[in-house]
């Protein structure tokens, strides 16, 4: 687990000067603690920062061939290096080291750009070959790592794990790209297709990008993908045992390292059932870890202490207060491009943690993309089966009449809140989907923005993209197309972006072994009862993990990181949230109609309204503005 960047002429083989490759490098050292390293030779320069994992002493980068007509700088874990490996010695190649970055340079070798589908892991990583005179860069099939790259005006390719990592080169231009921002006010962050920097880009999950001196900036390729079009046959107890036998290869894999281990525990299905598959592979106890709260709605401190009594982990919680908003600066520093999950709060405190015994972490992200969990699922597929009673024609004007007349109600109870349901069954499966995944409705967007703004999005709107991912998904039935959107926007967008942000905040490696993507192509045949049953989704998974966990930890409700967001405008963060309509970075932007904000910063503080989460994304979009373009 490391952080890249480098420099790589596409015209023509300008020297690249190491000072500038180890500038880009110095800025994302915190993914790398443990070492860092530049090449550099005619029109290209790679540079590598370390966190030691696999092979302490042999595996530096970037590393080289041995006759240096192949250079690599590598982010990330192979899983499965040594299988590889082995299949490579047996045609003749000679290792050097115990690394699995060295398989990279001998797969390259032997397969040429094949040689990514049979890596299994989590990378990111550019490879130069001299005698082609071209830069090859890669990113893992679901997106656990990132890569952002621009192209600058001396002809240039910059690359780096991260945007901060290509910030600090002089010719970068720093303009925001307004879509980025209208992305981000639907969603609470920047989705991969886009970035908040215009003329940035990230790479996307699961596809390449090749340079070849001489040539134009080609569009990237992809070499992997999901698919819901295929449905197994198979009964379900051949499932379960098919589904625990794809887990346990899963988190076997994760668990090769050369440094202390361990696990992330919330006494949730996922995490639970990591720990409970990581202890049946292990000989001594397993170490784990969980944040706890001080308010008794948001801990789930009891349930992780259930499971790590029952596995007999070496495990240790630690108590924090939700009111954690003191690392606002941090996360903004981290994250660069704007990003408003307040869970990221309690995940970096949960990394924190972690870091304090061990270097590398197993976490439970991606069960609920690839097997239906989100609330959200259970309700579009519920909606989608009112919607199959009625003609199209007929929907919008009962459903969408009921939603316009019937209250908000966000006091509530949940059964009284009927106002966004019947306005969500009015309207078409994609695009109700579309809104129940966003933060800020489109409605009031346009009620915040500014008449300068509304001209210069020339249209654009965030929904549409969720809309596109489920039209042209590979897929048969409406709740195959909504996970899909999610596996290709929400996953890489929010969750691996979290994940991989806070944890490399501490210079932790987090293993994510349920996106294991023979496990996701396995979800994606899964008939749609085996995803979703009655009112649970997750099914199969619960029901093959039933011998390995108790009933009411397989079936509570899910929790998940909470923070008491709306509570902190009120009090404590009142006043930045009254400050963000005055002279903060955001104001300065002309993008927001300034009264509107103030409006309801005061509507919120007065209770009249519930505009937390608003109120969060404006505000960490006003620290991402001063650190990104000096607005401060």
């Amino acid at each position: 687990m490391c952080g890249i960047a480098g420099i790589f002429h596409l015209e023509t083989a300008k020297p690249v000067d190491p000072a500038r490759v180890r500038l880009m490098t110095d800025a994302i050292a915190h993914r790398g603690p443990d070492g860092a390293g530049v090449w550099t030779a005619p029109g290209v320069g790679l540079g590598h920062r370390r966190l030691s994992i696999i092979d302490l002493g042999g595996g530096a980068q970037p590393m080289l061939t041995e006759d240096e007509s192949l250079a690599v700088t590598f982010n990330g874990e192979i899983y499965n290096f040594a299988a590889v490996r082995k299949e490579l010695e047996a045609k003749g190649h000679r290792f050097r080291t115990n690394s699995d970055t060295e398989v990279i340079l001998h797969g390259y070798r032997q397969w040429g750009e094949e040689c990514v589908k049979r890596f299994d892991g989590m990378f990111a990583f550019a490879l130069f070959d001299r005698h082609a005179q071209s830069l090859w860069l890669v990113r893992d099939r679901l997106g656990v790592k990132p890569l952002y790259y621009a192209q600058v005006s001396d002809g240039s390719l910059l690359f780096a794990s991260e945007l901060k990592g290509l910030l600090v080169h002089p010719l970068l231009r720093r303009e925001p790209d307004v879509r980025a921002v209208e992305d981000y006010m639907a969603y609470g962050y920047v989705p991969d297709d886009v970035c908040f920097v215009a003329g940035a880009r990230k790479l996307g999950a699961g596809e390449t990008l090749r340079l070849v001196r001489g040539k134009g900036l080609p569009a990237p390729q992809r070499y992997w993908d999901i698919s819901f079009a295929d449905r197994t046959n198979a009964r379900e107890p051949a499932l379960e045992e098919e589904l625990v036998s794809l887990m346990r290869a899963a988190v076997h894999s994760r668990m090769v390292a050369d440094v202390p281990l361990g696990a992330f525990l919330s006494g949730g299905v996922d995490s639970s059932s990591v720990v409970a598959l990581m202890a049946e592979a292990s000989p001594r106890a397993v170490k784990t870890c969980t944040i706890g709260f001080d308010v008794a709605s948001l801990d789930e401190t009891a349930y992780a202490d259930r499971i790590a009594r029952r596995f007999a982990t070496d495990h240790r919680t630690r108590i924090v207060s939700p009111d954690d908003f003191g690392l606002i600066d941090r996360l903004a520093h981290h994250f660069d491009e704007p990003f408003a999950d307040a869970s990221a709060l309690p995940t970096f405190r949960v990394c924190e943690l972690a870091r304090e015994e061990v270097t590398v972490a197993l976490s439970g992200d991606g069960a609920d993309e690839a097997f239906a969990g989100y609330r959200r699922h259970l309700f579009q597929h519920q909606g989608e089966r009112v919607r199959s009673l009625i003609p199209a024609s007929l929907r919008e004007p009962v459903f969408g009449r009921l939603g316009r007349w019937y209250p908000k109600a966000d006091w509530a109870p949940r059964f009284l809140r009927a106002k966004s349901t019947f306005i969500e069954l009015g309207q078409d499966g994609a695009e109700a989907y579309a809104a129940s995944v966003g933060v800020t409705p489109h409605a009031m967007r346009q009620r915040l923005y500014s008449d300068s703004m509304k001209a210069a999005l020339a249209g654009h709107r965030a929904e549409d993209r969720y809309v596109r991912a489920m039209r042209d998904a590979p897929a048969q039935e409406p709740l195959d197309r909504a996970q899909y959107a999610d596996m290709k926007i929400w996953l890489p967008g929010d969750i691996l972006t979290k994940t991989d942000r806070m944890s490399m905040a501490v210079g932790l490696e987090a293993r994510e072994p349920l996106l294991d993507h023979r496990l996701m192509e396995f979800a994606g045949r899964l008939p749609v009862n085996m995803r979703i049953h009655g009112n649970s989704g997750k099914y199969l998974m619960k029901k093959a993990m039933e011998a390995y966990l108790p009933q009411d930890i397989l079936y509570r409700p899910k929790m998940g990181f909470v923070t008491p967001i709306s509570d902190w405008f009120r009090g404590a963060l009142a006043k930045e949230a009254a400050g963000i309509a005055g002279g903060s970075a955001l104001a300065r932007t002309g993008w927001f109609d300034l009264k509107a904000v103030a409006t309801a910063a005061a509507d919120h503080k007065s209770g009249m309204s519930d505009h937390g989460r608003l109120l969060w994304q404006l505000l960490m979009l006003d620290r991402a503005l001063g650190r990104v373009f000096n607005l401060g």
